[in-house]
């Protein structure tokens, strides 16, 4: 099957999502979408996959023009998405989930249906249990689930918005496999929206790179990564030194503690963490290192032990008594939990003013507009949050965290942020650390834990792994601790 996007464009009110893009994809060849924040990959990738129509511009099949009305009628074409968070429903078993959506009778047959996922996960190396609900899954396993429901339903391009974000490396790897023997062995067309590029490099054999809404150039694989930066930002992005970490003061102590993950409990958790100092929390998904981190900021109850903020017990105060004591949280969920859908940036940046009642709609948009421009978020103030990319929204979560804190709670701060962006983020967090404020964090990538960490936290099976100076461990050896094995 050879796909054809002619001149596609989209806009947003003033914004050009997508500004007249041409390209031609193959069969068989595994596709990497490139490009900065509001570059208009995710929109592209919308109208391909039908959950948005273009305002100009056609998508041809081996020469046949056609129109897509939905995602069911683009899937009815061959063409199915993998979203960075799974459209899942997770009061539903997987057995259920995998049948959602098909074509037929009202009741399908459960026991067909049943044989049909075996069938599909096993030729792709899952071991998915058709009887486990939803919410019992990793990420990565709801990922695997949702790959196969796509391909049991016809699907001939497989479109992945960054697939590995929250997934362990050993899943990473079966995924990585799986599709190349797709491409391989079934001649299926994946495109891979990602801002890793150690990513491409693994799984892809062609780049496309969009900037500003316009594709800018095209490599064949492999290509060296410094070339593919510079085409997305117009210059390399150089790597910026930390600056070491000097304070003794504790901002935050940790006695004891035990709390409750999705799947087990982390035991006696002993931790001092100073002012200014930045500690990293990895390991698998699920292994309880967001669940510590919640129960820190108190969304949810420890099972056991004390916590101690600047000398005051906070073990029983609820997240607002603990924002009021100068903690901030900042959740993986963006549009879930960290801001309101339906919102104007203007009316996020106005919860966050003091004076009540007599704010004036003038002085909300002036702090709008001077936060849109410090955070470099590309929208306007009467841009509703839902329509900015991922990496927007991400920058406004920060732009909204209080100034001054002690104690600032991050879950995955630079997911699906390209690398300038990260870079920029991780300055913002910086300078914070250099008036006092301690950072602890979560992040599926180790390169990250291991750059921005003064200690990490190693999660595996109910107990951590103090590591007290992460610049002399490497990438593999903190993989290996976390998969359990010594360093």
């Amino acid at each position: 099957m050879t796909i054809d996007l002619k001149r596609i464009t989209k806009t947003f009110g003033a914004l050009r999502a997508n500004d007249d893009i041409t390209l031609t994809l193959q069969a068989g060849h595994i596709y990497a979408i490139l490009g900065e924040n509001g570059a208009g990959k995710s929109t592209l990738m919308k109208i391909l996959s039908g959950f948005q129509a273009a305002d100009s511009g056609e998508i041809s099949f081996d020469g046949k023009s056609t129109n897509f009305t939905s995602p069911a009628d683009a899937l009815r074409h061959g063409i199915g998405m993998l979203h960075q968070d799974p459209l899942d429903v997770s009061v539903l078993t997987v057995l259920e989930n995998f049948v959602l959506g098909r074509r037929g009778s009202l009741l399908p047959d459960r026991k067909q249906a049943r044989a049909d996922l075996l069938l599909h996960s096993e030729r792709l190396g899952f071991r998915l249990n058709p009887d486990a609900y939803i919410d019992s899954l990793t990420i990565g396993e709801r990922q695997q689930l949702e790959i196969v429901r796509l391909l049991s339903q016809g699907a001939k391009v497989l479109i992945l918005d960054e697939p590995t974000t929250g997934i362990s490396t050993e899943q990473k790897d079966m995924l990585f496999g799986a599709l190349k023997r797709l491409a391989t062995n079934e001649k299926l067309t994946v495109i891979l929206v990602s801002h890793k590029l150690e990513d491409v490099e693994a799984l892809c054999n062609h780049v496309i790179v969009l900037r500003q809404g316009k594709v800018i150039g095209e490599r064949a694989m492999p290509c060296p990564i410094s070339e593919l930066v510079a085409m997305m930002f117009g210059q390399a992005i150089e790597r910026t030194e930390r600056p070491a970490m000097h304070a003794e003061k504790v901002v935050l102590q940790v006695s004891d503690l035990s709390a409750q993950g999705r799947r087990l409990q982390v035991r006696s958790i002993n931790l001092g963490v100073r002012e200014g100092e930045v500690i990293g929390l990895a390991g698998l998904d699920g292994s309880g290192q967001e669940a510590f981190l919640r129960t820190i900021a108190g969304l949810q109850p420890s099972i056991s032990g004390h916590m101690h903020l600047a000398g005051r017990d906070v073990s029983r105060l609820d997240y607002h008594d603990r924002v009021r004591h100068g903690v901030a949280f900042a959740p993986a969920g963006r549009l879930e939990e960290g801001l309101v859908q339906g919102l104007t940036l203007a009316e996020h940046f106005a919860l966050t003013l003091q004076g009540g009642a007599w704010l004036t709609w003038n002085t909300i948009i002036d702090h709008a507009n001077a936060q849109i421009a410090h955070y470099n978020i590309r929208g306007r103030a009467d841009s509703p949050i839902q329509t900015l990319s991922g990496g927007n929204q991400q920058r406004t979560l920060i732009a909204l965290l209080p100034p001054a804190l002690k104690l600032l709670l991050l879950e995955e701060p630079t997911r699906g942020l390209d690398v300038e962006s990260a870079r920029w983020v991780w300055s913002q967090l910086l300078d914070r650390r250099k008036h006092g404020t301690a950072i602890m964090f979560t992040s599926p990538d180790l390169d990250e834990i291991i750059e921005y960490s003064d200690r990490v936290l190693v999660f595996y099976g109910g107990k951590v792994t103090l590591v007290e100076d992460p610049s002399h461990i490497s990438v593999s050896q903190l993989g290996s601790l976390i998969g359990g094995k010594p360093a």
